[in-house]
Formats: structure tokens, C-alpha cells, sequence
């Protein structure tokens, strides 16, 4: 039976990919930074730890208590929504913290076990955010695009390991909280300067017919970028992604 490392697992595409995995039948370990029992079925083959992505003696710990897995999903990461001039330096490296060092460290710890062991893989969740510019998201996306990269590059170091490492790009999930977690780090808002730029986007987003992504769009992803080898680097998630990934 395999194992899955999944972190990010308290809501939205953590919880929903936890959720997917556990009902096809694999051991799934659950990482939350406050560790909630009631938020995924009961079941002999999962485990809910905690665990703190920004923190190396967290992770060590996880490690430690996680044992052997066959597959990481790196789904942690938190919003941010504000113009480059509303956005402080402590909030902007919170950000990188969390969505692209806390992915490298989480990949950093796993990789040993794999390499040694010539399988595994490493699946990243960032948005397509990075296939198109968008305003009030700029250092959001600059934490997203830098895992990506990242993510190409890495591929091709453990190709020789036979570890393979996949990308996973979902489109805007409105079920999701991350407007609730972007604006938590909003501050004191958004600089005056920039209150009708604001009004547009924010028009333009309630206003907006497009097609959305759901969580199962991300779960479906996820599961193929595990379980086929054959499968490209990068996957889209959701019919909003897919459409600017062909554009």
C-alpha cells in the first residue's frame, strides 16, 4: 500500500486532495499547522500531523514521524492580494517563506529516502497565475513562478534517481479561502493611489462569466501527476487554466 505526504490539509485543495487519495485506497498523511481529526474521514490509513513548513525543526519532526512515503504533494501556501506599493518587505518574505522556501525545504527533506531508494515522487501545487499577468498579484505570483522554475529545474537533476517531480497549476477556485487569506494580509489596505485600479479589478472579477476552478479539477490533476509516469512536467487544473495554458 502506498503512502502519500500531502501539506496544506486544513481546507480547499490540501483537504480535497487528502480526501481523494484516502478514498482510492492510499495511506495518506495529512499536514496541517493545527491538526484538526474531524476534518477528513476516519480511517485506519490516515494520519493527521502537524507540521509548519517555515519551520526546520517541524519539518524534522514530521519526517521523523512520517516514515517511508512514495509520493509528496507540496499544496501549502498562503494568498496575497495588494499592490507591490501596499505590500510591506515582512509580508512579502512571509509569503516566499511559505510558498516557495517552505516547497524547497519540504522537497529537500523527502529527497534522501527517494534517491536511495530510486523512486518517488514530488508533486507542486502553484496557479496559473504564472501563465498570465495579473494586477494586485505580484508577489504572490513571484512566489509561484519561482517554484515552478524550480520545479523544471529539479526534474531534471533527479531524473538519473528515477524521481519524478510534477507541477500542478489550478486556475481561480472562488470555493477555496483564498480571498479570505489574502485579505488577512492586506494591512492597512490598499494605498490610496491605486483605489481605481482596485474598483476595476474588483469589477471586472464579480462581473466575470469565465469558468472557474473546482477543487475536484485539482484533486483529478494531482492524482494523475502521482500515478502516471508517462504524464507531462506540468498539468493544469480547471477549465480557466487550461484555457490560458493553450493560449
Amino acid at each position: 500500500m502506498k503512502t502519500v505526504l500531502i501539506t496544506g490539509c486544513s481546507s480547499g485543495f490540501g483537504l480535497g486532495i487528502a480526501k481523494d487519495f484516502l478514498g482510492r485506497g492510499w495511506q495518506v498523511i495529512a499536514t496541517m499547522r493545527t491538526p484538526r481529526e474531524d476534518l477528513l474521514p476516519r480511517s485506519e490509513r490516515l494520519r493527521v500531523l502537524p507540521l509548519d513548513v517555515t519551520d526546520p525543526r517541524s519539518i524534522r519532526a514530521l519526517i521523523d514521524a512520517a516514515g517511508s512515503i512514495d509520493a509528496l504533494v507540496n499544496n501549502a501556501g498562503i494568498g496575497l492580494l495588494n499592490a507591490l506599493e501596499g505590500t510591506s518587505m515582512d509580508v512579502a518574505r512571509d509569503v516566499f517563506e511559505t510558498n516557495t522556501l517552505g516547497t524547497i525545504a519540504m522537497t529537500q527533506a523527502v529527497l534522501p529516502q527517494f534517491r536511495e531508494r530510486k523512486s518517488g515522487v514530488i508533486v507542486n501545487v502553484t496557479s496559473s497565475v504564472t501563465l498570465k499577468p495579473l494586477q494586485l498579484l505580484s508577489v504572490y505570483t513571484a512566489s509561484k513562478a519561482a517554484v515552478n522554475a524550480f520545479t523544471e529545474s529539479l526534474a531534471l537533476e533527479l531524473e538519473s534517481f528515477n524521481v519524478r517531480v510534477r507541477l500542478v497549476l489550478p486556475g481561480r477556485a472562488p470555493e477555496t479561502r483564498f480571498g479570505e487569506n489574502a485579505r488577512s494580509r492586506m494591512q492597512g489596505g490598499f494605498p490610496g493611489a491605486y483605489t481605481g485600479l482596485v474598483q476595476k479589478v474588483f469589477e471586472r472579477w464579480a462581473q466575470s462569466t469565465d469558468s472557474v476552478t473546482k477543487t475536484s479539477d485539482v484533486t483529478e490533476a494531482v492524482w494523475r501527476a502521482v500515478n502516471d509516469p508517462t504524464g507531462p512536467l506540468c498539468l493544469t487544473a480547471g477549465a480557466d487554466a487550461v484555457a490560458l495554458s493553450v493560449a
